[in-house]
């Protein structure tokens, strides 16, 4: 690949990938079809790299160095000849696209790439308008594109392997660490992500716990960065409902991808999140305002039984001193303490044929040392709910409360994730180590979801799966095959298979 490249369209994404291309060393061609849009992308980006510079970031010859190298010219011009690659971000619209790629084989030499920077459209249908389609293909970059470690390098069905190739070296080139898909809806990184908030959301249409409460759970006890709703007001409504609405179509409603009416009635009544005053969430001053945590009520303290006699949790309830009961049935007023994996509080009663109203459950998938997460029965009675609550709070812990759920709200959300990632490798849509880092640096998730799926145990969360699936016979729960065969072959999901 030669050292000129050119990039068409200079908004937020172009100016982006320009940046990191004129400090790798390339000369860039910047070119817009808006009037004066480039030689303002130009200043833009000049004043960028001096203040990088200024900052220590890069030193004032880095900086000057890769001024110099950008250069603006029309997107018909000639001079997009000595281009061996051309990067598109202009606006997501399919025929400006298709049309832009047609217009520009004209022009370019037989070697130069095409490639588009879209984030949902096919790289297929844009190749499809372009007499040599092999030599186009995604390079889908994220925003802010100097911060983001990733792009996907995306495989058109025509699309060439020395097209990809050639691609994936390049990103490399950029110091960005590539991962390859084939072209499907989403890619990997939304297409992943579709486990994270749409189940959020259910959870709450379920009722069982309102947004902050989930937010922090989701934060706190399974490590996520930032919680789903105020991901949602953050990036705003209108986008994500979007977003949501248009994989489920081109999936063809696939139960997984099931978008969620919360949001787009938000929409209709222009509660867009951060960008609005109002969201999920409310804002003063672009400051979100959190709602107190609820106080724990006193309650008298309670012996606890502990169904299944679960080691680690006498462990820690003997840490927190509490009173076990140590009996193989339990006394007529202990505490009952329960620990279902994709299971509810009331049917775990109902099966062990303990007293509902004593019942409480834990959440044990991810241990108890960060957020403890209490669940009820519909019969619990408040002193029961509140003993629990102040014991395994005794300590300091966050501890949350939530309505019965099958499956508590992290054993759902990463359960998901860690599904659709499985069916993303099941496709050969990308290879397990591509997804995983795609999803770590493109979500910013604690792990990559077949890690997690690793560290948690992928029998486990094969078992959550079918509880979960046995108990809602809801189809979106099914395990992926690929799951369910590296589950009880006793393999690792990141296994590169033989």
């Amino acid at each position: 690949m030669t050292d000129v490249i050119g990039i068409i369209g200079t908004g937020t994404m172009g100016r982006g990938i320009a940046q990191i291309a004129a400090l790798a060393g390339y000369t860039v061609l910047l070119a817009d079809a808006s009037q004066g849009a480039a030689l303002e992308a130009k200043s833009a980006l000049a004043a960028t790299l001096a203040k990088l510079a200024e900052k220590g970031k890069i030193s004032s010859g880095e900086a000057e160095a890769a001024t110099e190298r950008l250069t603006t010219v029309a997107p018909d011009s000639p001079g997009l000849a000595a281009c061996s690659l051309i990067v598109e971000a202009i606006v997501e619209e399919i025929g400006a696209k298709k049309a832009l790629f047609a217009s520009l084989e004209s022009i370019l030499s037989p070697d130069c790439l095409l490639a588009s920077n879209t984030s949902s459209l096919s790289i297929t249908q844009i190749a499809a308008g372009c007499l040599r389609p092999e030599r186009v293909a995604g390079l889908h970059f994220f925003n802010p594109v100097p911060l983001m470690k990733v792009v996907e390098v995306i495989e058109g069905l025509n699309s060439s392997p020395q097209t990809m190739s050639r691609l994936m070296e390049f990103a490399k080139h950029l110091g960005h660490a590539p991962v390859r898909a084939k072209d499907t809806p989403g890619f990997i990184v939304n297409h992943a992500g579709r486990g994270y908030g749409p189940e959020a959301l259910r959870l709450l249409e379920e009722g069982v716990a309102d947004a902050p409460t989930i937010d922090r759970i989701l934060v706190e006890q399974a490590g996520f960065r930032m919680g789903p709703f105020e991901l949602y007001d953050l990036v705003g409504l209108d986008i994500s409902a979007a977003v949501m609405e248009t994989l489920y179509q081109q999936f063809f409603h696939e139960p997984r991808y099931r978008p969620s009416p919360l949001v787009r009635s938000r929409v209709e009544a222009g509660l867009l999140g951060k960008k609005t005053g109002r969201g999920f969430y409310a804002y003063s001053n672009g400051q979100i305002l959190r709602p107190p945590e609820p106080q724990i009520s006193s309650a008298p303290s309670r012996q606890v039984w502990v169904a299944g006699g679960d080691a680690s949790l006498r462990d820690l309830i003997t840490a927190l001193k509490g009173d076990i009961d140590t009996g193989k049935t339990p006394s007529a007023d202990s505490l009952l303490l329960i620990a279902p994996l994709g299971g509810d509080a009331s049917g775990t009663a109902a099966r062990l044929k303990l007293d509902p109203r004593r019942i409480v459950a834990i959440d044990p998938l991810f241990g108890f040392d960060r957020h403890r997460v209490l669940m009820t029965t519909p019969a619990t009675l408040p002193d029961y709910r509140n003993a629990a609550r102040a014991l395994f709070a005794r300590d300091g812990m966050p501890v949350s409360l939530i309505r019965d759920s099958y499956g508590f709200v992290a054993q759902r959300v990463v359960a998901n994730l860690v599904n659709i990632a499985s069916e993303i490798a099941q496709m050969g849509i990308a290879s397990p180590l591509d997804i995983d880092t795609a999803v770590r640096l493109g979500l910013g998730y604690p792990m990559g979801p077949l890690a997690w799926g690793d560290a948690l145990g992928a029998a486990r969360i094969l078992a959550l799966l079918d509880n979960l699936h046995d108990n809602t016979k809801d189809p979106r729960w099914r395990a992926s095959p690929w799951l369910k065969r590296r589950a009880e072959l006793g393999l690792s999901l990141l296994s590169v298979e033989a």
